[in-house]
């Protein structure tokens, strides 16, 4: 079940290949990620001492958060994956140039994740193709909807 989905990932980047990552979250983030109030539009993924981590990603805390915490809305987290997951997307991105970019937070089995995927830019001509290609489909999916009325 997809909680949050970064759309303009989509729009600026072709995405080549995608991971699930686990995220090392703190118990108010998981509170407020359950209860909406997580955003990955501002949000990239950087490589340090052999591990991936999170930048960002806005989640804000509750109102009613405990008194002796003090949540920071835009820490770095640390993504959770295998080591060899790691090297294979880190030689990736130094051979290829590939970005690598947060996609889609969602739940599996109770524990929330993180779909990340290699993305190269796009081109303005390339947006514009995607755009059109976009706006075809859905004329041509209302046209069948006015056919079956």
């Amino acid at each position: 079940m997809s909680i949050i989905q970064n759309k303009k990932a989509f729009h600026e980047y072709f995405i080549e290949d995608k991971y699930e990552a686990g995220l090392m979250l703190e118990g108010w983030e998981v509170k407020a990620i359950r209860a909406g109030r997580a955003q990955l539009k501002e949000a990239y993924i950087t490589s340090k001492d052999g591990a991936l981590f999170l930048f960002g990603a806005h989640i804000s805390p509750l109102q009613n958060a405990s008194t002796h915490i003090h949540p920071d809305p835009v820490r770095t987290r640390k993504l959770l994956l295998h080591k060899e997951e790691i090297e294979r997307i880190m030689l990736k991105v130094q051979r290829a140039g590939y970005t690598v970019m947060p996609l889609d937070m969602h739940y599996k089995a109770g524990r929330i994740k993180l779909t990340i995927g290699l993305a190269k830019g796009k081109k303005l001509h390339d947006k514009r193709a995607t755009e059109k290609e976009k706006d075809a489909k859905r004329e041509a999916d209302q046209a069948m909807k006015r056919e079956r009325r």
